[in-house]
């Protein structure tokens, strides 16, 4: 397994346990994080901090949805490229509507560290449930 695959699936595995300091302590200072287009959290676009991934990204997530999470079935790594195939879950807190959403994540890592990603996910899905 390449270094690369292993960081990203201790991230994932830190996102599952809400372990958001060592999920956002992966990251580069000045990361370049990028929210699919249509979706809610793309008027941030590009978020260039943790801070800001964690504020702008995962606050407004937590804020709406109980249960949130983001599994992936599959990561594919190419030397310091990351790929992963997953779904995204939740309950809407106001409605009580489930969020089903296919994602794909493209990951860049220099080393250990997280310097860019690249979100593709249904946006609609994000766009009905959080406005």
């Amino acid at each position: 397994m390449s270094q690369a695959r292993e960081v990203i699936q201790s991230l994932y595995d830190a996102f599952g346990r809400s372990d958001a300091g060592f999920v956002l302590g992966l990251m580069a200072d000045d990361i370049h994080w990028m929210e699919a287009e249509g979706s809610p959290m793309a008027s941030g676009n590009p978020y260039a901090s943790p801070q800001q991934v964690g504020e702008g990204v995962f606050g407004r997530l937590l804020s709406v949805f109980d249960d949130f999470a983001a599994v992936p079935s599959e990561i594919l790594a190419e030397g310091d490229r990351v790929v992963a195939f997953g779904r995204y879950s939740g309950v809407h807190k106001e409605s009580g509507e489930k969020l089903d959403a296919p994602f794909v994540h493209s990951w860049t890592l220099d080393g250990e560290t997280i310097t860019a990603f690249q979100q593709y996910t249904d946006t609609e899905q994000h766009v009905r449930l959080m406005g």
